[in-house]
């Protein structure tokens, strides 16, 4: 029986509502191009402020995928 072998890469989504829109678009947006996902990890959450308001939500996302040859 195989093993198998994982790649980790580092993203950054934004939102302008949630944290949780944040990390949504980072890993929906790299579904888009990467196959077999496996793994998301938030590691860091911050926020823009402009004026004394938030005004985006930023999410650190780890995430992992099957490593193809």
């Amino acid at each position: 029986m195989a093993g198998s072998t994982y790649k980790i890469i580092e993203l950054v989504g934004t939102s302008d509502t949630s944290w949780e829109d944040a990390a949504m678009t980072a890993v929906e947006t790299a579904g888009e191009s990467l196959k077999d996902l496996r793994i998301a990890e938030i590691t860091k959450l911050d926020m823009i402020i402009t004026n004394g308001k938030v005004t985006s939500y930023r999410a650190r996302v780890n995430l992992s995928f099957k490593y193809q040859k």
